[in-house]
C-alpha cells in the first residue's frame, strides 16, 4: 500500500458556506463555526503551515460573513471579532 503523507493547508480543512447556507445556521452554530475556523488557523499557524492569512480568516476577523458568494447584506449584526484577544464578541 502506497501512502503519500503531505502537509495540510487551511483550505484543506476549512468549510465554505454560501450566503443562503449561512442564513440557515442559528447564532450558536455561527459562533461555533467562527471559533473552530479561528482555532484551526491558529493551530496551523503555530505549526508554521500557513504562508499567508487566508481570506476567510480576514473576513472573520473583520466581523464579515464567511460566505463565498456576493450577498445583499454582508454585515452580521451582533458579531465582532477582537484580534487583540482572539474572541468573537
Amino acid at each position: 500500500m502506497n501512502t503519500v503523507v503531505g502537509l495540510v493547508s487551511f483550505e484543506d480543512v476549512s468549510v465554505d458556506f454560501t450566503w443562503e447556507e449561512w442564513q440557515d445556521l442559528n447564532d450558536a452554530q455561527r459562533k461555533l463555526y467562527r471559533d473552530v475556523m479561528l482555532e484551526t488557523y491558529s493551530s496551523l499557524l503555530s505549526l508554521n503551515q500557513c504562508d499567508a492569512k487566508p481570506e476567510l480568516i480576514l473576513k472573520l476577523e473583520q466581523g464579515s460573513g464567511p460566505w463565498t458568494e456576493d450577498a445583499p447584506n454582508q454585515s452580521l449584526p451582533g458579531y465582532f471579532y477582537s484580534p487583540k484577544d482572539s474572541r468573537i464578541l
